[in-house]
């Protein structure tokens, strides 16, 4: 593996503009270890919300060194060159921690497959610190995989290098696509062989990065453990971190309730345009700034199917790609019950209140998700037909078992004219030609030229998504080999998505069918 290697954006969505690579050789005198590691650390949760926490420490470990760093993130963080150091390494894996720092486990309960849990929290993770980056936006560095916590229950705390690389090019590929999310920073391997259901693998921290990690699960902690009275500081603090214009408004709690639904609606929509499979909604894993977080059984789509579902642990489905909808509603039903006595004085006025915003929810959701897809279709108005029109695509993607991505970005052609792409992903490519002419026709009811829709399609329809044999190629590379360069291909193709790259053909193709029939993902704990 070269000592350092990256890969740069070309002009797309993401800000990812450097992956660098770097492997420090403990054989020679690390030339940054005297470097300035200063980093101006803030922790206002650890200040304003005793009782929702543990002060707490990662472990040491034998050998930690920086796998993979995402230096466009660490520049817009503001953060020092010195943390590419053996330094920076043991810092990023909770080894050490900066004076003044006071790193915390952070305690929630959680819905689990609908089971409520009142204790959760933080098995094997450490809220470091808060960043102001530079658009002067408030953002939590948090490590995964630093070692057990009072919130393990009888868990080692550790986190295994395929998970954490899989969160890593997973979450950047959401960045890219624009879909809200946590980021990456880095990945540190840390020496250890840690044990796990197939065998030893190699111990990973991950270092995130979060608007912050308040989640629904947080808000429930709060009010089994603690009650109403701590339920309003903890919405108070997200208020004003998330929202902070509605501080002095009037109702500002129900305010905050319509904020968070809206953020989550447009969440799960954006998953479902880009064919995004969560894998483990469970309300701990639901935030309230309206991120992807916690990618544990998580993969995309290839042929379409509203029942696709990979995690391993979700035996009947309950977030299967077509249930995200229903799902997202009733873990917003359980973030609205936290919120009850803040609402209104009166109990039965705040219920009324509670519940009209959450039946609201599919009727949100369905206009979110509607204009969203009328993008992907290259519509520029919005016509009474179109919902039709949008189904009766989908209804043909599923029967013929049609690739969900490349349909949409093959639309594009179409949209110019040349359908040919478009059909040859059916197998009978003549049941296309009734919808292609409804579509067309539609179409032709806007003033947008051919050439711009399909401009403008091509921008967001993506080209390369994380295939899920792609990721598995990688992780495999990495993690057993110790080879990371089908990681860093895999990288180069999903942080520009949009933009077609020479000698990338293959990240552009589905896995085959049998790879996908018996494909599973794991939690990684």
């Amino acid at each position: 593996m070269p000592a350092e290697a990256s890969t740069k954006k070309t002009g797309n969505a993401s800000d990812t503009e450097v992956i660098g690579w770097r492997r420090v050789n403990h054989h020679h005198p690390d030339p940054l270890t005297g470097c300035d590691l200063s980093i101006p650390f803030e922790n206002t949760y650890f200040r304003e919300l005793e009782g929702l926490y543990r002060s707490w420490k990662g472990d040491s470990v034998p050998d930690p060194n920086i796998l993979i760093f995402n230096q466009g993130l660490a520049d817009e963080l503001g953060l020092p060159p010195a943390l590419h150091s053996r330094a920076g390494a043991r810092l990023l894996c909770g080894m050490t921690v900066p004076e003044g720092v006071t790193p915390l486990a952070q305690a929630y309960a959680g819905h689990q497959f609908g089971n409520f849990v009142p204790q959760l929290g933080d098995g094997r993770a450490l809220l470091l610190g808060e960043l102001v980056d530079s658009e002067g936006r408030r953002r939590d560095l948090h490590l995964k995989g630093s070692g057990a916590t009072p919130f393990s229950r009888g868990g080692d705390g550790k986190a295994g290098l395929g998970p954490m690389l899989r969160e890593f090019a997973i979450s950047e590929a959401l960045h890219a696509l624009g879909v809200p999310t946590t980021r990456s920073l880095a990945v540190v391997t840390t020496g250890e062989r840690i044990a796990r259901q197939n065998g030893p693998e190699p111990g990973a921290v991950l270092a995130r990065v979060a608007a912050s990690h308040i989640r629904v699960g947080t808000f429930q902690y709060a009010a089994v453990h603690h009650g109403p009275r701590m339920v309003r500081r903890l919405a108070d603090y997200a208020i004003a971190r998330h929202d902070p214009e509605l501080r002095e408004r009037e109702g500002r709690h129900l305010l905050f309730l319509e904020r968070v639904i809206e953020r989550q609606v447009r969440l799960v929509a954006r998953w479902m345009q880009v064919g995004f499979i969560h894998g483990v909604m469970n309300t701990d894993n639901m935030t309230v700034s309206g991120e992807t977080i916690d990618y544990g059984p998580c993969a995309f789509m290839d042929a379409y199917h509203p029942a696709t579902v990979f995690s391993s642990i979700d035996h009947q489905g309950r977030y299967a790609y077509g249930n995200q909808p229903r799902i997202l509603q009733w873990n917003l039903a359980r973030f609205a019950e936290t919120l009850i006595p803040l609402l209104d004085d009166d109990e039965e006025r705040a219920l009324e209140l509670a519940t009209e915003r959450i039946q609201a929810v599919p009727t949100r959701f369905a206009r979110v998700w509607l204009e969203g897809m009328r993008l992907k279709l290259g519509m520029e108005s919005a016509e009474e037909g179109d919902r039709r029109l949008v189904e009766g695509l989908l209804a043909l993607l599923r029967e013929q078992g049609v690739d969900f991505t490349l349909a949409f970005r093959r639309l594009g052609d179409a949209a110019a004219g040349d359908p040919r792409g478009f059909q040859e992903l059916f197998s009978d490519p003549a049941v296309t030609v009734p919808w292609l002419e409804r579509w067309r026709a539609r179409l032709a009811r806007d003033s947008l030229p051919d050439h711009r829709r399909r401009d403008r399609m091509m921008r967001v329809n993506p080209l390369y998504i994380p295939r899920n044999h792609k990721v598995e190629e990688a992780l495999r590379s990495s993690v057993e080999r110790g080879d990371p360069g089908p990681l860093e291909r895999l990288l180069q193709a999903v942080v520009s998505p949009f933009e077609e790259k020479p000698g990338m053909d293959d990240f552009a193709r589905p896995a085959p069918p049998e790879f996908n029939a018996s494909y599973r993902t794991f939690c990684g704990t």
